[in-house]
């Protein structure tokens, strides 16, 4: 039987721009919830990323079922798999955000939600901020994960 790969080393130091860039060249995570004792994951689009430290917001509506399962228990996971394969994992909890600044913000800078939703006053409109508590990565093959602290 053939030795699997073996993984280039990773330094420590490169991991905050090498998550930064799954982010960038994934683009579309799965969003993962719990449903009474069952897990749910579904691709999200995150309608803004901040770079600084990967806090996502995702758009939502309030009539969708993963609603219902975050207010139920708000620990979720997000997890990038890049075109090459490396995996980014980002837990924590999501929050609701009700800064009339930053939601003003998101929708101004998001047509999609603006052309779907029609008002930034529609009730069905609810954002999730998820402020990673724990960001994990790893390459493709190396069935290993690098805490990534930033």
């Amino acid at each position: 039987m053939p030795e699997p790969p073996k993984p280039e080393t990773i330094d420590p130091s490169d991991l905050p721009e090498i998550a930064r860039t799954v982010v960038h060249e994934a683009k579309f995570p799965m969003l993962a919830s719990i449903d009474g004792d069952k897990p749910r994951v579904r691709p999200v689009s995150p309608v803004r990323v901040d770079d600084a430290d990967l806090t996502h917001y995702i758009a939502n509506l309030r009539s969708y079922h993963k609603t219902g399962e975050i207010e139920a228990n708000p620990n979720i996971e997000l997890c990038y798999l890049a075109p090459n394969h490396d995996q980014l994992r980002l837990e924590g909890k999501a929050e609701v955000v009700t800064d009339r600044a930053v939601l003003e913000e998101i929708w101004e800078s998001n047509a999609l939600l603006r052309r779907y939703l029609g008002s930034i006053e529609n009730p069905e409109l609810i954002i999730y901020r998820l402020k990673p508590e724990r960001i994990r990565f790893m390459r493709e093959w190396a069935l290993e994960y690098h805490d990534v602290t930033l």
